[in-house]
């Protein structure tokens, strides 16, 4: 395994490895990837071998240029009226944190979509995943460059950490901007749909195409062995070490410093646990009623994803914080909701399935 800074050099030769059947991990907007080439079989079932990932949760198609969407999608088959929507959606939110379901073309093997007709394709907003992809064949598979089901890697250290000597190559491009995977829609059927929230918030879909179907998070599947829809579909994903609660803001403003009741059914009575607040508000609320003017002690490890209750910087700090919070040792995580709107659906999301 190489581990190698962002360079027009090290995309050069992450290109060649792609092109050759290897393994390389590549910074996104949204998380870092692990990608291979979105043509060659073999190096595609070296991804489901490296995570450990169950060969019925497809992969995600990404590309560097809408005018190369014809090589990994069927687009005979849309009707104009989903033709045009599909356009519109790609000359508006793409490069970007949103990924689209179509009728997939036959030089994608069927490895990559778990034997579905239909693939989810992106155009990454990240110019080191776009030099990547170009350089290569233009298609790259890829989906998240951790252990399934583990959590998502936003830096460069955490798919080494993970991964290791798995990956070919991982090219360090810094903190991902954004830090929660992209949104995936639906756009296959008369009924659009959102399948995984993500990067991209419905508002800012149904501003260009008109009203979609909201994610639902009580479909959420807890197996199966027909390919599923779209990656990050299973009931349990994205999860740390560490067992994790979810608490509304309110609940989390109630929860007493040593939690030990129906609700949570955890006994942490001498032992460390960590306190994770959405925003500064919740966070000194808390502080205030349960230590007053003192500092809390080492036991209680207390971190808040915005001061300011911005949802893009919650975002972007989720994963990050999930995983210094896992390399504290505690025994326990209670995390507060975001708010129901914009990338707070994300996030939401993520801390529901980490909690399952």
């Amino acid at each position: 395994m190489e581990y190698l800074r962002v360079t027009d050099e090290s995309i050069k030769k992450g290109a060649e490895i792609l092109k050759s059947g290897g393994l390389v991990a590549f910074p996104t907007e949204t998380v870092y990837g692990l990608g291979a080439d979105a043509f060659n079989p073999k190096a595609i079932a070296r991804i489901f071998e490296a995570k450990n990932r169950p060969y019925f949760d497809p992969l995600i198609i990404h590309i560097a240029s809408i005018d190369t969407l014809e090589k990994t999608a069927n687009l005979s088959m849309q009707s104009k009226k989903t033709h045009d929507k599909l356009f519109k959606l790609a000359q508006n939110l793409w490069p970007g944190p949103l990924s689209i379901i179509l009728p997939k073309n036959d030089k994608i093997p069927g490895i990559a979509t778990s034997g579905l007709p239909t693939a989810a394709i992106r155009f990454p907003d990240n110019e080191a995943a776009q030099k990547l992809i170009a350089l290569s064949s233009g298609a790259v598979a890829a989906p998240s460059a951790n252990p399934f089901g583990a959590l998502s890697p936003t830096r460069a250290e955490h798919v080494k950490t993970g991964l290791g000597e798995k990956v070919d190559l991982i090219l360090d491009g810094g903190p991902c901007k954004i830090g929660v995977e992209s949104t995936v829609l639906d756009i296959t059927y008369d009924c659009i749909k959102i399948l995984r929230p993500g990067g991209t918030p419905m508002e800012a879909i149904e501003e260009l195409i008109g009203a979609v179907e909201g994610y639902d998070n009580n479909e959420q599947i807890d197996s199966g062995r027909q390919g599923l829809a779209s990656p990050g579909l299973l009931k349990s994903h994205y999860a740390p070490d560490t067992p994790l609660t979810v608490l509304s803001r309110e609940e989390i403003i109630k929860l007493p410093k040593e939690p030990n009741c129906a609700s949570t059914q955890v006994n942490t009575e001498n032992q460390k646990i960590a306190f994770l607040f959405f925003d500064g508000t919740a966070k000194d609320e808390w502080l205030s009623k349960q230590f007053g003017a003192q500092e809390p002690p080492d036991s209680f490890i207390v971190k808040v994803l915005s001061q300011s209750g911005d949802l893009l910087e919650a975002a972007s700090r989720l994963f990050e914080t999930l995983h210094e919070i896992d390399n504290f040792g505690v025994s326990q995580i209670f995390a507060q909701l975001a708010p129901r709107n914009g990338l707070g659906e994300a996030i939401n999301d993520r801390l529901k399935r980490a909690a399952s």
